[in-house]
């Protein structure tokens, strides 16, 4: 698999990164490394150097150097952290891997969030249901205290009828006086 290099900062950084995925073995390089034998001891700037993906600038004592493809990063007896180039020379590798933690930790709280967000969507969109049966229930309750009191209204009503004899057919003591 050949990949082409462009000079831009985040085709290098894409290409560190897949660097460190691959462990360097797929990678390959562009002009300055294409010849076969060509060790990175040859390369005497960092802009050529860091052309060949298993090369190594160290800023210390401005050398070029094998990746060590064994080590995930270079040990300290390779190069320093803080002086080691690779992919870009204005990027150390502890920018790099402060940069990749907070690139993989937004994306891990971007993923839990997306999903928390997804659950709750669906607790909602069932909750309506025991709302809308929590609303029927009092609606149920209110109309059955309305029937109550109406027909409490009624009996009262009827009484008060009866008293003053609005009542056709009733026997009690107050009735109308008919005249025949």
């Amino acid at each position: 698999m050949q990949i082409i290099f462009y000079p831009s900062a985040g085709t290098r950084l894409m290409v560190l990164y897949r660097n460190l995925v691959d462990n360097v073995s797929t990678l390959a390089c562009t002009a300055p490394c294409t010849a076969v034998g060509v060790t990175c001891k040859a390369f005497s700037t960092c802009d050529s150097c860091i052309q060949n993906p298993k090369c190594l600038w160290c800023m210390t004592n401005d050398t070029c150097t094998d990746y060590p493809v064994s080590y995930i990063l270079p040990p300290p007896a390779v190069c320093k952290l803080s002086q080691a180039r690779w992919g870009v020379c204005w990027v150390n590798f502890e920018a790099l891997i402060i940069a990749m933690a907070v690139l993989g930790g937004t994306i891990i709280i971007s993923i839990t969030v997306f999903c928390c967000c997804c659950c709750c969507c669906k607790k909602r969109q069932s909750g309506p249901d025991r709302d809308e049966e929590r609303f029927a229930r009092k609606r149920e309750e209110i109309r059955q205290r309305a029937d109550e009191r109406k027909v409490e209204r009624k009996v009262r009503h009827d009484d008060i009828r009866k008293k003053y004899g609005l009542v056709p057919d009733s026997d009690h003591p107050y009735s109308k006086f008919e005249n025949e």
